[in-house]
């Protein structure tokens, strides 16, 4: 083979860049998507502590060190001055928190109603296939924690043919969650007309183009639409949906955003609450235990090495395999990145991890996924074999292995 023919078979795909990388500090790599990871030549670094002027490193990192130098009780006055504009004395809500009864959504709720006085209205956009211990949390939020909640479940047709097409077209098994979970609030914003809206962590938590300014979070671009025959769903744009599987806008409207004149008319503000207040997921799942009723998986969670992150949806295993397919990044390398930056792992600690969990198949509800979008497990498989970047796999003797691993 020419070496033309071998670099034409290396290319990466889905944008993404062809020299995988790896933080220094972190076990990310370049190749997570949606993300403004960037990074340098690496030169000589201390395993103690993070340097965000270190070559080598991550963005998210970067925000974690910066995050030891914020001014987290000027960020509280800040939060309080937000609340104190907003908050109602008519018995009626004054901010929505959108979640599914997770550690974070526990956590965000029970302090802006027990510890800041505000009055939320919890709204959910439940999972494709809640897992036992996701509906007992869930239940647990609502009755335990003592919370208002609107869950709005999407047309059942609608949602499994959605999810088949966003395997088959993108291995996005986890699109049409995603798509509600983001969408829900500001709709049901409008609706109720409330005018504060708080996701947990700040996305600058994970390296995300939505920086940790004020700025960006008044920024709507990220949850509205100008032009809905613009937009792609399970990656079919909307007249092809409508036209070849019969369906009609109404069918199609859960899954769209909140149109932008009519937000901004509103004068709604989308807020994280972990800008304000430090976010530690750790503290979170702790926090959500004691006031909340939240429990933990009794076992390991397929994929890595955790038991809190994630349990509600026995499609969420799933969706992790596939970022392991597409991007080289498995379950594990999510977890134990989170946790380095927090500082309750090593970097040490977290390669050796991902190199025993990272690429864990999620057998324990494969079967039911596959029942439940009607697919047989042998055209996933084959999905997945097609969905691979050659610049980060090669067959060796029969068998996919990475051509680049965390070390």
């Amino acid at each position: 083979m020419s070496r033309v023919e071998r670099e034409a078979k290396v290319y990466a795909r889905y944008g993404l860049p062809e020299q995988v990388v790896f933080c220094t500090c972190c076990v990310m790599s370049n190749q997570r998507p949606s993300s403004s990871v960037e990074f340098k030549h690496t030169r000589d670094r201390k395993h103690s502590t993070l340097h965000i002027d270190e070559e080598g490193v991550c963005d998210a990192c970067r925000f974690a060190e910066q995050k030891e130098q914020i001014d987290w009780e000027q960020r509280e006055r800040e939060l309080v001055a937000l609340l104190d504009r907003h908050r109602r004395h008519d018995g009626y809500y004054d901010c929505i928190v959108p979640g599914s009864g997770g550690k974070d959504s526990g956590y965000a709720a029970h302090v802006l109603k027990y510890k800041y006085g505000m009055h939320p209205l919890t709204v959910t956009w439940p999972p494709i296939l809640y897992t036992d211990i996701g509906w007992k949390n869930i239940r647990n939020w609502i009755e335990v924690g003592g919370f208002d909640n609107v869950t709005f479940k999407p047309n059942g047709r609608v949602h499994r043919l959605l999810t088949r097409l966003a395997i088959e077209n993108l291995l996005h098994p986890f699109q049409t969650f995603i798509l509600g979970q983001k969408n829900l609030a500001p709709k049901m914003a409008l609706k109720h007309q409330v005018p504060l809206i708080f996701y947990g962590e700040n996305e600058a938590e994970y390296g995300n183009p939505i920086a940790d300014t004020a700025t960006s979070l008044r920024d709507k671009s990220y949850y509205t639409m100008h032009d809905p025959s613009e937009v792609y769903l399970a990656g079919v744009s909307l007249p092809e949906l409508m036209e070849k599987y019969e369906l009609s806008l109404n069918d199609l409207a859960a899954y769209l955003p909140a149109d932008h004149r009519e937000l901004e008319r509103s004068g709604i503000a989308v807020h994280y609450l972990g800008y304000y207040l430090k976010w530690t997921p750790q503290e979170s799942y702790y926090y959500a235990v004691e006031h909340t009723g939240f429990e933990a998986n009794p076992f390991r969670t397929e994929g890595t090495y955790s038991k809190y992150n994630s349990l509600d949806d026995r499609i969420d295993g799933l969706h992790y395999y596939t970022t392991f397919i597409k991007f080289g990044l498995g379950r594990a390398s999510y977890d134990a990145s989170q946790e380095i930056r927090n500082r309750h792992l090593t970097r040490e600690e977290g390669v050796a991890l991902v190199r025993r969990f990272d690429g864990e198949f999620p057998e324990k509800y494969f079967q039911e996924v596959m029942d439940y979008i009607d697919m047989r497990p042998e055209r996933f498989m084959e999905l997945c074999d097609q969905f691979r970047s050659p610049h980060l796999w090669m067959k060796e003797n029969g068998e996919w292995r990475l051509r680049h691993q965390v070390s």
